[in-house]
């Protein structure tokens, strides 16, 4: 069953009953509108404090947006590339892609613009539906993407390079184009890389996308009575495929834009939302604003909140064990999945296993895990090796890149590259992993990345960049510096100087100290981390 299946079924059940809600609270008026309300009204539902979206919406705004792509020539088959903060808007736009037979490419809206256009080009992409805040990013490569024909604007006051969402969509039908689509069909493109930083096209099917539904109610068990509140980025398969679980019940979902903790508590209490899924940061403010006072419980509604669930980074026990002492009736569980394993849980704690804190957990619903050596068998109990998994939710494969692809899967098994061990009962815990990807706030940083860069200040002769613990975002990026013999420089001078790299990838750490290098060549970034784990060398934290 395609997953444009589920959208179907659950306007013709449910048309009337509200699915989405986007919540903005920096936005004052709370006025409620309809979506079809803000269509003849208001031309931009971000606008309002409060916007929401029915199924039979839903169904119809996906539908019209198919039926333009089709008649501007998209077939089965293309691609079209999703470059959207999140808003009412993108879900419809996704579902309305996969409703033409096409592939929906979700870009990462942190992108520069040469990193939109690699991965434009990289995934063959026809078609690109952009918003406001990338109209720089995109003009900058406009003359450089010949190959993306149609270039759609969701907004107000639409760039000349572009055609204005708003007013095309409305002049097609609500109805569904029905092309025939089956499991096999392919459905969408995600992005991924390796320490290389040059991200790879993860290549999934329509089955995956239905296999992150069935995997993620199974975990946690939702209903038609539930609301989830989603807060990360559309863009990756963490946020898009835990809603997929209410996707599959029936059930409301609010898009909260924004991370503050009395707005993620204002929204559970005000939307009655009864399921959330948190980054560690988010949850690390939470429990650090009740402990100064700052937001108080009492004044919030919050019974009714089931389940707080984690994923995209190492999730530290004490933090588990803090959120417990102030909501001790609340279900937990972590997810561990990635995003050639389609997100959610191929292998999750389970909500029953609050015990095993610190644990990532067992295979998850029709999941298959193992830890095997270098030769690729299996380990004894208690010995590090590499988790692999196994379900249908992996992959096709890496798009246009058999040698990566043949890589990581093997015999129908993905190696995921994370060195892990398990424990008696069965029970999966990360060590570390292969490659040197540094994890922050949920974000995949890339050491090569900011190495380059550093490496074109003139005064420095050698970098490394690796992560370090940090007890909010999991682990924040630390600069080596080598500088060139004779010459001078200040942690003030680096950090002005990396001012040109997008603020997630500027380095929180700057150390003054020899670069090791085995005979090889190779930076040793093992021993790196080993030696400034314990904080010694000069040293200077970069402000935030």
């Amino acid at each position: 069953m395609p997953i444009t299946e589920i959208l179907a079924r659950n306007a013709n059940l449910y048309g009337d009953e509200v699915c989405l809600i986007e919540i903005n609270p920096e936005l004052k008026e709370k006025r409620e509108v309809t979506w079809r309300d803000y269509e003849l009204i208001e031309p931009n539902p971000v606008s309002k404090y409060r916007c929401v979206l029915t199924w039979h919406e839903f169904d119809e705004k996906a539908n019209r947006f198919a039926n333009l792509l089709l008649e501007r020539g998209i077939k089965k088959g293309d691609k079209v590339a999703i470059l959207l903060m999140n808003c009412l808007e993108w879900l419809p736009i996704y579902f309305g892609i996969l409703k033409t037979g096409a592939l929906a490419v979700p870009l990462n809206y942190r992108y520069t613009a040469e990193e939109i256009k690699y991965c434009l080009e990289l995934a063959e992409a026809d078609v690109l539906v952009f918003g406001p805040e990338f109209i720089g990013r995109v003009e900058n490569i406009s003359d450089h993407i010949p190959q993306v024909k149609l270039r759609f604007f969701v907004g107000e006051d639409c760039p000349s390079f572009a055609e204005c969402y708003e007013q095309l969509v409305g002049n097609f039908s609500v109805s569904s184009p029905e092309i025939p689509l089956s499991d096999e069909d392919d459905g969408a493109i995600y992005f991924s890389s390796g320490t290389t930083g040059f991200p790879k096209a993860i290549l999934h099917s329509h089955r995956s996308l239905v296999s992150a539904c069935e995997t993620e109610q199974n975990h946690h068990q939702q209903t038609r009575e539930d609301n989830f509140l989603l807060i990360p980025p559309l863009y990756h398969t963490g946020a898009k495929m835990h809603w997929f679980g209410s996707f599959l019940a029936g059930s409301k979902a609010v898009l909260l834009r924004g991370v503050k903790p009395e707005w993620i508590l204002n929204a559970v209490s005000e939307e009655k939302a009864t399921i959330v899924w948190l980054l560690v940061p988010w949850a690390q403010d939470i429990l650090d604003a009740l402990d100064r006072g700052d937001v108080k419980l009492e004044d919030y509604q919050l019974e009714q909140w089931r389940l707080m669930h984690i994923g995209a980074q190492p999730v530290p026990p004490s933090l588990i064990h803090r959120w417990q002492k102030y909501f001790p009736h609340q279900l937990y569980d972590t997810n561990y999945g990635l995003s050639e394993s389609i997100g959610p849980g191929c292998v999750h704690l389970g909500m029953e296993n609050i015990h095993k804190v610190g644990a990532i957990g067992k295979p998850g619903f029709t999941w298959e895990a193992m830890i095997v050596d270098e030769a690729g068998n299996l380990t004894d109990q208690g010995e590090v090796g590499e988790l692999i998994v196994k379900g249908p939710g992996l992959m096709k494969c890496y798009y246009r890149d058999p040698e990566a692809t043949e890589a990581v899967l093997k015999n129908g098994w993905l190696f995921t590259g994370d060195m892990a061990r398990m424990d008696e009962d069965g029970f999966i815990y990360l060590v570390d992993r292969k490659k040197d990807v540094i994890i922050s706030g949920g974000e995949n940083i890339y050491p090569v990345q900011i190495e380059d860069f550093l490496h074109k200040h003139e005064a420095i002769k050698d970098v490394a960049v690796i992560g370090l613990p940090d007890h909010r975002i999991g682990e924040i990026a630390a600069a080596i510096i080598e500088l060139k013999p004779g010459l001078q420089c200040t942690e003030e001078e680096i950090m002005e100087f990396c001012m040109d790299l997008p603020r997630y990838k500027r380095p929180r750490k700057i150390i003054f100290d020899v670069v090791l290098r085995n005979l090889t060549g190779k930076i040793e970034k093992p021993k790196l981390r080993e030696k400034y784990w314990g904080g010694s060398a000069v040293e200077a934290q970069i402000s935030n």
